[in-house]
C-alpha cells in the first residue's frame, strides 16, 4: 500500500528499519506511530499482544495505527525481563521487516516504586533487567551491523530520577519510592554515555533523553497523575517531538542525556503531530 504524504508531514525515516520497546501503549506506542508517519518501517516490543488486565492498549492496537502509514510493521510479543526473550527481539525483527535495523527506541520500563531500605530483591532483579540489561542486549545485538553501515541511532528512555538528592531530603510521598528506579536509569545513563564514546567516528550515535515534565501516558497517570500539578505535565507530542530527532540527529550529537523540553527550545524545533504534519499551536506543558 502507498500513502501518500499530508501537506506539510516530515519523511525522514523513509527507507528506515526501527525497533520500539514498550510500544502496546503511551510514549512507546506514541513513538512508533510517528516514526512509522515519517515512513519507516518499525517493530514494535511489548508483552501485551492483545490486552492488559487493567490498562487500555496492545501491540494490536499499536500496529493497527501504523499500518495506516503504508509500511511494513512487526509485532514482536515479548518480556524484556527475560534474556532469552531479549536475545530473539533483533533477528525477528530484522526477517519481519527485510532487513538490518537502523534506529533502536529503548522506551520499555518497569517502575516499581517502593522505598530502598525493603525493597525485595526479586523487584530490584526485574528493574535492572529491563531497565538496563534490556536496553544494553539490544543495543549489543545491533551495534555490529550499525557500525559496519556506519550509522545507527540508539535512543535510550530516562528520567529526571536518574538525578541524586542532596539534604536537606524533602522528598514528598512519591519521591521515597523512587530510589531503585532512579539507580536503574543513572546506570543507563552512564551506559549510554559510555557506548557513545566508545563509538565515536563510527556514524553511531547513542542518546538519552527524559521529560522535563511529566508525560501523562495510560501507566503514568495510574502511578503519579493525582501527584502532579498541571505544571509538571508536557505534552506527549513534545516528548516525541525530542525523542524522534534523536533517531536522525548528525553523528556529533552522541553520548548526551537530553530533556525533551530543553532540547526543544535549544534547537528550536517546532512540534508535530505523532502523523508528522505540524500543529496548528504548538503543545505547550500544563
Amino acid at each position: 500500500m502507498t500513502v501518500d504524504a499530508r501537506p506539510g508531514q516530515l519523511r525522514r525515516f523513509a527507507g528506515r528499519r526501527a525497533i520500539v520497546t514498550g510500544a502496546s501503549r503511551g510514549i512507546g506506542a506514541a513513538i512508533a506511530r510517528r516514526l512509522a508517519a515519517e515512513g519507516a518501517d518499525v517493530a514494535i516490543v511489548a508483552r501485551t499482544a492483545e490486552r492488559h488486565p487493567t490498562l487500555p492498549g496492545s501491540l494490536a492496537e499499536t500496529a493497527v495505527a501504523l499500518r495506516e502509514h503504508g509500511g511494513k510493521v512487526a509485532s514482536i510479543t515479548a518480556d524484556l525481563a527475560n534474556a532469552t526473550d531479549r536475545a530473539r527481539i533483533v533477528p525477528e525483527a530484522e526477517q519481519a521487516l527485510g532487513g538490518p535495523i537502523d534506529v533502536l527506541v529503548n522506551n520499555a520500563a518497569a517502575a516499581i516504586y517502593a522505598p530502598v531500605r525493603d525493597y525485595p530483591l526479586r523487584r530490584r532483579m526485574i528493574t535492572f533487567e529491563v531497565n538496563v540489561h534490556a536496553p544494553l542486549d539490544l543495543a549489543q545485538a545491533l551495534l555490529p551491523g550499525m557500525v559496519e553501515r556506519g550509522e545507527g541511532w540508539v535512543v535510550n528512555l530516562s528520567s529526571s530520577t536518574a538525578k541524586p538528592w542532596q539534604p536537606p531530603f524533602d522528598l514528598g510521598a512519591l519521591g521515597t519510592t523512587i530510589g531503585v528506579y532512579g539507580a536503574s536509569k543513572a546506570a543507563l545513563n552512564r551506559l549510554t554515555n559510555a557506548l557513545a564514546a566508545e563509538l565515536w567516528g563510527t556514524g553511531v550515535r547513542v542518546n538519552t533523553v527524559e521529560p522535563r515534565a511529566a508525560v501523562l501516558s495510560e501507566g503514568a497517570d495510574v502511578l503519579v497523575g493525582a501527584h502532579l500539578r498541571p505544571d509538571q505535565i508536557e505534552s506527549m507530542e513534545q516528548m516525541v517531538e525530542a525523542t524522534v530527532y534523536l533517531c536522525a540527529c548528525p553523528p556529533e550529537q552522541t553520548g548526551a542525556s537530553h530533556v525533551s523540553l530543553d532540547l526543544l527550545e535549544t534547537l528550536g524545533l517546532p512540534v508535530h503531530s505523532l502523523d508528522a504534519t505540524p500543529l496548528a499551536e504548538p503543545a505547550t506543558s500544563g
